[in-house]
């Protein structure tokens, strides 16, 4: 199995779109309502919001592809990109999506570790993400990565409030 990484561009915008809708449909369509889902696709990943979080200079977006075939995406943010004030010694994992029939691969932890790899370059002090309180493998893959909680805040399903943990790791 060969995994490559390839930094997105505006050219990738259809694209990045297409695994974005598509990634987030099949983690979340299963816990939360058809109307509620349609809503905050249709809110978060329409093309205008897409091109607007590719074209800020401190958010990052990669795609991972598996033999060639892309397998999901990973989105890193800094400064004041980052959903919650962090401060500049910060860098944010927003998204890590892996296509189901790539899961249990080591793909996300590969992502992950491309986001700490670049929190390194860039001499940040901690890395941090918000993570459904629900999505419960996510959060047993953050605790065994060494993420703790230090705080929650509101996410919007829909008209739904759901609660996000935040988790945060301190480097070395």
């Amino acid at each position: 199995m060969t995994i490559n990484l390839k930094k997105c561009t505006l050219e990738d915008l259809r694209k990045l779109q297409e695994i974005s809708y598509e990634t987030f449909n099949e983690t979340f369509k299963h816990q939360n309502s058809p109307e509620n889902m349609k809503a905050y696709l249709e809110k978060a990943f329409n093309l205008e919001q897409v091109e607007k979080e590719l074209s800020n200079t401190s958010s990052h977006f990669f795609f991972v592809y598996v033999d060639n075939k892309i397998a999901g995406y990973l989105k890193v943010n800094t400064d004041d990109a980052q959903s919650e004030e962090m401060g500049d010694e910060s860098l944010e994992i927003e998204r890590i999506y892996i296509k189901n029939n790539f899961q249990k691969h080591g793909i996300g932890k590969y992502l992950f570790n491309k986001a700490i790899d670049m929190a390194m370059e860039h001499n940040k002090k901690k890395i941090w993400l918000g993570v459904w309180e629900k999505n419960e493998n996510a959060l047993a893959f953050y605790k065994k990565m060494g993420f703790v909680q230090t705080g929650v805040h509101s996410f919007y399903m829909g008209n739904e409030e759901q609660v996000d943990f935040i988790m945060v790791k301190t480097l070395v």
